[in-house]
């Protein structure tokens, strides 16, 4: 059954860090980080840190480092960068840094993004990772995708 939940395991909050990766957004501005900040804590999740990078890969690769040594983050949530232009390069970081692919949840997440967009979800690297313990899953940066 799609979407199933266990009723059966208690509900345990997580720790997640959200990260923009953009050339032109500041924290006033982050709506897509904005909206994950959003749903993360209406879903009983707490904001473990938040933070706002370049597209360049040094400086997501670091702050994925940075997050992923952090013992107080289990997951991070990054938003922006997965598309297919010269500038979009989070997959790239992801691959960096990851131990680990979870090649299932771009499947999936350009599976459900079908039935909103069509063939535009193509477009999408929609990615994730796990590295050091830590769950990495990178969306597109527009809001609709969060």
């Amino acid at each position: 059954m799609p979407g199933r939940i266990d009723e059966n395991i208690p509900f345990r909050p997580l720790r997640i860090a959200v990260l923009t990766v953009s050339d032109s957004r500041d924290e006033a501005s982050d709506r897509s980080g904005a909206v994950l900040v959003e749903r993360l804590e209406a879903a009983g999740h707490e904001l473990a840190d938040r933070a706002i990078v370049r597209d360049e890969v040094e400086a997501i690769v670091a702050q994925l480092r940075a997050w992923i040594e952090d013992p107080a983050i289990e997951v991070v949530l990054t938003t922006g960068g997965t598309g297919v232009t010269g500038r979009d390069v989070t997959p790239e970081a992801l691959a960096m840094v990851a131990e680990k692919r979870i090649p299932g949840f771009g499947e999936l997440f350009r599976w459900l993004s079908y039935a909103k967009i069509g063939t535009s979800t193509i477009q999408s690297r929609a990615d994730a990772g796990v590295a050091g313990g830590t769950y990495i899953f990178c969306l597109p940066g527009s809001p609709g995708a969060c």
